[in-house]
């Protein structure tokens, strides 16, 4: 598959992801999946491509930064806000940037699309379909805990994601499972 084409594709397995300098990846799944390991992860492995963990825009750290508590659902329209502003800040000054939300809901995925196609970037869209029962595990590990009634309910998004994204022009999708969630990243 030659990643530079502008058509959007699934893959199931691979070893490498080959994306520009200039993408906006964003993690999608649901709540305890893992994005945020991944994310945290993939930029302690490629430092060397000048990764770092400014490079990672998270909605919760967003949440902490209005209120001081990345738990308060009650501000997240100001932080989805900051999270939009600080992801286009970045974008304007080329800098390869990771979305750290569920990114679960249509709207929510067309404004980050948008944000990549304004700023002439390439969208990378990794779906993490990790299972809810490895999901609710991971939650009971965490400081924050979202529970059971949460993860079935992004688990059930999660269905319609998996239905819809291929149709709303990402440049790259590929599907993160419990077998593959050590990806090789290649920037080009």
């Amino acid at each position: 598959m030659d990643t530079r084409h502008p058509e959007s594709s699934c893959t199931r397995n691979f070893p490498t992801i080959t994306t520009p300098w200039r993408t906006l990846l964003v993690l999608c799944g649901p709540a305890g999946c893992g994005k945020s390991t991944f994310a945290q992860r993939l930029v302690e492995q490629h430092s060397h491509y000048g990764l770092r963990a400014t490079t990672v825009v998270s909605s919760d750290y967003c949440r902490a930064l209005v209120c001081d508590d990345e738990a308060n659902q009650q501000v997240s329209r100001d932080a989805f806000d900051l999270f939009h502003f600080i992801i286009q800040k970045r974008l304007l000054q080329r800098r390869f940037t990771i979305a750290d939300s569920t990114a679960l809901q249509a709207p929510a995925r067309h404004k980050l699309l948008e944000l990549a196609r304004s700023n002439h970037y390439s969208s990378l869209l990794l779906i993490f379909t990790i299972s809810a029962s490895t999901c609710l595990q991971r939650d009971l590990e965490r400081k924050r805990s979202v529970g059971e009634r949460v993860i079935a309910r992004h688990t059930q998004l999660l269905q319609q994601t998996l239905l819809a994204a291929p149709s709303e022009g990402w440049n790259q999708i590929y599907i993160i499972d419990e077998q593959n969630e050590n990806v090789q990243l290649n920037i080009t």
